[in-house]
């Protein structure tokens, strides 16, 4: 481990990194790759009154929000891509339960287009696609503009600079440098436009590794404020390479929130009670885990950097 060495615990990096009120950007690879171990744990420390942003978040949005940490979405889609609706999304935004939430709706491309443009310092982006529609009007970060050179019509959408984007990859050097590969959603453009990185990886590797692959190289050590290694910190959601995603987890999540009081009883079971992720996959079970993780190999074809 070098002097210069950014591995932190999980509880040490939240503690350090998020602070109440922050914007957050997170879940950036949509279905894939989601960093539920961070949410848990900005749960567990009750880091509230934060700006999500993120284009589906599959299911971590609705767990934050039902947990009493979020006061505003920034999001293209809210909700468990594996059974439809998050029922903790909707009681915060129907019933103010457990507390009132702020939406500011994007789509996917919106979003992106919003963080590409605040990962090159710009003030705004623009896109094509909502042109003519009901999103636009009265929407506090889109205005209809004209192409200065053309004249068409045009959507300029406010650029986006989170406080701190949160990513789960495969593996780092203790200097932040990361390698991902997989679905990749708007992690590079999240990443250079957020003021901060909290990068959680499932394994920490030797920068020599991490210099072999330049390409894979995604997140630039630089960016990044820690790095937590925390293997199995995805889960219920797939990482390429290491496991798949966990159907049935997402199913007893949306059967047990329907309701406050399943909701409550699922939070005391799965966030507060397992301190640690280490305790979260003894809950887990090994017989769950091993049917979660990779069956048949398929590695990358050999790539040679020399001249």
């Amino acid at each position: 481990m070098s002097s210069k060495s950014k591995i932190m615990s999980m509880s040490d990096a939240v503690s350090r990194l998020v602070r109440p009120g922050m914007s957050l950007a997170m879940g950036l690879s949509l279905e894939a790759a989601v960093p539920f171990a961070v949410g848990y744990e900005i749960i567990r420390q009750q880091r509230g009154d934060l700006t999500l942003i993120g284009p589906i978040s599959h299911g971590l949005f609705d767990m934050m929000i039902g947990g009493g940490v979020v006061g505003r979405l920034v999001a293209a889609w809210v909700g468990n891509a594996a059974t439809g609706s998050g029922y903790n999304f909707r009681r915060a935004v129907e019933k103010a339960h457990p507390r009132p939430v702020e939406v500011i709706d994007h789509s996917n491309l919106s979003l992106a287009t919003a963080l590409d443009a605040g990962s090159m310092g710009l003030p705004c982006g623009l896109l094509r696609s909502l042109s003519g529609s009901e999103m636009v009007r009265g929407h506090p970060d889109f205005m209809t503009v004209s192409c200065p050179f053309t004249g068409r019509e045009l959507t300029a959408v406010r650029a986006l600079k989170p406080d701190l984007a949160v990513v789960h990859a495969q593996r780092a050097d203790d200097a932040g440098n990361t390698h991902l590969w997989g679905s990749l959603g708007v992690v590079p453009e999240a990443v250079l436009a957020s003021r901060q990185v909290l990068v959680v990886v499932e394994e920490v590797v030797s920068s020599e590794v991490i210099r072999s692959d330049p390409n894979r190289t995604l997140v630039p050590g630089f960016k990044v404020a820690a790095v937590v290694e925390e293997p199995w910190g995805a889960h219920p959601s797939s990482l390429q390479g290491y496991y798949g995603h966990d159907d049935g987890f997402f199913i007893d999540y949306a059967k047990s929130t329907r309701e406050p009081e399943g909701a409550r009883a699922w939070f005391e079971e799965w966030v507060f009670g397992p301190t640690s992720r280490r305790a979260y996959l003894r809950k887990l079970g090994e017989a769950r885990l091993a049917g979660l993780r990779i069956g048949r190999s398929a590695p990358a074809a050999f790539v040679e950097y020399g001249y």
